[in-house]
């Protein structure tokens, strides 16, 4: 088993190599057509000519916003391709004004950040379509969030009962209907003119902008079910994380689902906006379904956790362990059971689900195995993100007051800190009223996270490694935001 989990970790990043090695995105093995064509993103507007100097793993070329070209909100961009992890540049970036429903109004803003993996092919896709997806699951409730002053109704379609305290509350209506049959309405018995104590109000006040937390948790379901779907006529690779900020209702809606990170900088103040999903972090999470459905591990695998790996010589000794109820460790007697390789092993970075991905939430995935063996990683991986929600209207933003989107080229060499610093100082030095000075402060985020290459490697500040992944990066300005209606008609 050990031999056959070090060769997964070199087949895995053997199976990035071969993803990302045609230029067209997809899998070069595959006879099926692409769904969309590798590209870097639209509002770019780079020639054929460019994406291909831009993929240059020596220089690394810094790419940014032409000066004619403008992102809603005067919003900053740059990225950088790996330095030779894959062909590609496997992250992709979309940024839109989302006209969902043109006659009634349904727009909205939108930034997403994707980092693909063992392939181009599903961040690509999702670039492309999740922001419909979307738009789709919000044109369901557009009447409802239109009404702002009314709280979601728990039913649709269903009149609303002569009691408050009752709505959507089968038991109680029954003994409602059964006490209206022992008097009549408007009597003093009767349940429309006696309100019930307080102890029976059972319904939960769900608020408007839950309901835009679901429209996108469930996006996020549809789009990997479309790409699950279509891999079956497309050449879809890979799979991807993904990061998306939506501005709808005067609010910003971050939604994540893997290991890239958002933060707003405002007035000196760092305020994390998303929460990376790794093999450390839903620990518990992954080892109660291997607990659950052991099957899943193949008869490979142990849902425990060991500080380090089992040895058989050790067998009927005692060995700090935890399962998926413990944060803390405890001793228990090693058994034959506990030779198995465990479900999360390594640290950091380093961390991998069943020897092989070390990102637990994200989109695509479907075939992935553990090398040289028939045991799927999609069921330990998750599509559903964390949505955080920022009300804009809260604060009164200065032009120094930023939100900060970057995939895990940036965070894995700089910490909040140091980026909060970065971009705080690099403003400052700019004219307030110049609209490229977010652009070239994405530009400095990105080449401070990259470094300079020497003899021994890219390197940043202190000499210590620069970033060899791909790096992108949104700096989103939030003082536009008040000169933008908070309706569902968002101009621009």
């Amino acid at each position: 088993m050990l031999t056959r989990v070090k060769s997964a970790v070199a087949g895995f990043m053997g199976g990035i190599m071969a993803g990302g090695s045609s230029g067209s995105g997809g899998n070069p093995g595959s006879e099926l057509p692409l769904k969309f064509p590798y590209m870097r993103p639209d509002f770019l507007g780079l020639s054929p000519d460019e994406i291909e100097c831009s993929a240059d793993h020596i220089a690394r070329p810094i790419l940014i916003l032409k000066e004619t070209r403008r992102l809603p909100w005067a919003t900053g961009y740059a990225e950088v391709i790996n330095a030779g992890k894959s062909a590609l540049n496997e992250d992709q970036a979309c940024c839109e004004v989302v006209v969902a429903r043109r006659s009634e109004g349904l727009v909205f803003h939108y930034w997403a950040l994707f980092d693909g993996h063992a392939g181009s092919g599903a961040a690509v896709v999702a670039s492309r379509l999740l922001q419909h997806h979307i738009a789709c699951q919000l044109q369901a409730v557009i009447e409802i969030l239109r009404n702002l002053a009314s709280p979601p109704p728990t039913v649709l379609g269903e009149e609303p009962d002569c009691n408050p305290y009752l709505q959507g509350n089968t038991p109680h209506r029954a003994l409602t209907r059964a006490a209206s049959l022992r008097g009549a309405t408007g009597a003093p018995g009767s349940p429309c003119s006696t309100p019930p104590p307080p102890r029976f109000f059972t319904e939960k006040k769900i608020q408007h902008e839950s309901l835009v937390i679901g429209a996108i948790e469930n996006a996020f379901k549809e789009m990997d079910a479309q790409i699950e779907r279509e891999k079956q006529v497309f050449n879809i690779t890979g799979g991807c994380t993904a990061l998306t900020v939506v501005y709808l209702l005067g609010k910003l809606f971050v939604g994540n689902a893997g290991d890239s990170r958002a933060i707003i900088i405002r007035n000196n103040e760092i305020i994390p906006m998303s929460t990376e999903f790794t093999p450390e972090s839903e620990r518990q999470r992954l080892q109660f379904l291997g607990f659950m459905q052991p099957h899943l591990l193949g008869n490979e695998f142990t849902h425990l956790e060991f500080p380090r790996r089992v040895q058989r010589k050790e067998v009927g000794k005692r060995m700090l362990y935890r399962d998926f109820t413990m944060n803390g460790w405890a001793y228990k007697t090693i058994e034959d059971e506990d030779l198995k390789f465990p479900l999360i092993y390594g640290e950091g970075k380093k961390a991998r689900v069943l020897a092989t991905i070390g990102v637990t939430r994200g989109l695509g995935d479907h075939d992935l195995k553990v090398h040289d063996s028939n045991i799927f990683i999609k069921p330990f991986l998750s599509c559903c993100p964390e949505v955080k929600v920022y009300n804009l209207t809260h604060y009164e933003h200065g032009a120094d007051d930023v939100l900060v989107m970057g995939t895990d080229g940036l965070w894995d060499v700089l910490s909040n800190q140091e980026v909060a610093e970065a971009v705080t100082a690099f403003l400052a030095n700019c004219d307030p009223d110049d609209l490229h000075r977010y652009t070239m402060a994405a530009q400095d985020l990105v080449m401070r996270a990259r470094g300079i290459l020497r003899d021994r490697g890219w390197r940043i500040t202190n000499e210590r490694l620069g970033s060899g992944d791909d790096i992108s990066v949104f700096i989103i300005p939030l003082m536009y935001a008040g000169l933008i209606s908070p309706e569902l008609r968002v101009p621009f």
